[in-house]
């Protein structure tokens, strides 16, 4: 099976079930920033050294994968087959924000996304995901979705809390200082 099929040369694409839409459609836009937040998250996990935290983070690019698929099924028939999209996957997101926050100091000032390199991955997975929480709200406000997609939009909405506090906690394991942001700064 060849990679190129030529069938987009015309702008468009296929949606799981076969609906051919335009690759600016807003659903092919959503899926594309989950796949694009998927690559980075890849890039932050090839940086890290834990393995427990290698293996958690590779569990989360499995379940942005299956969102992706969930977005890209438009046809009513295919649905069934889709994979399941659960609340106690928020909930894990959860208690690990809370297991990471417990050991930092509290936040008196926001920070740069900075400290080193997989501290500046970690705040680029969070602000990739926060544009792709963006763009499937958008899609909700545009066209009917499945219930999966709700339980879809608040997992990206904790995975951005999460990829924020992960950031902080690498900084702390890498004995990084925060960049403070400065308000009154001037070049």
């Amino acid at each position: 099976m060849k990679i190129y099929t030529k069938t987009g040369d015309d702008g468009s694409t296929a949606l799981f079930g076969g609906n051919r839409v335009k690759k600016s459609y807003v659903r092919v836009d959503t899926y594309g920033n989950i796949d694009e937040l998927n690559a980075f998250l890849g890039m932050l996990i090839e940086a890290l050294e834990n393995g427990e935290l290698k293996e958690y983070l590779s569990k989360i690019q499995h379940i942005l994968f299956n969102i992706g698929s969930v977005i890209a099924t438009l046809n009513e028939k295919y649905v069934a087959k889709l994979p399941n999209l659960l609340v106690s996957d928020i909930e894990s997101l959860e208690a690990q924000i809370d297991k990471m926050d417990e050991t930092l100091s509290p936040m008196t000032n926001f920070i740069l996304p900075s400290g080193g390199e997989t501290i500046a991955r970690a705040h680029v997975c969070r602000t990739v995901c926060r544009r792709a929480e963006r763009s499937l709200v958008a899609l909700m406000d545009t066209e009917p979705c499945h219930d999966s997609v709700n339980v879809a939009l608040q997992f990206l909405n904790r995975l951005s809390d999460y990829f924020f506090v992960l950031s902080r906690k690498l900084a702390q394991l890498n004995n990084a200082n925060e960049v403070i942001w400065k308000k009154d700064i001037t070049l």
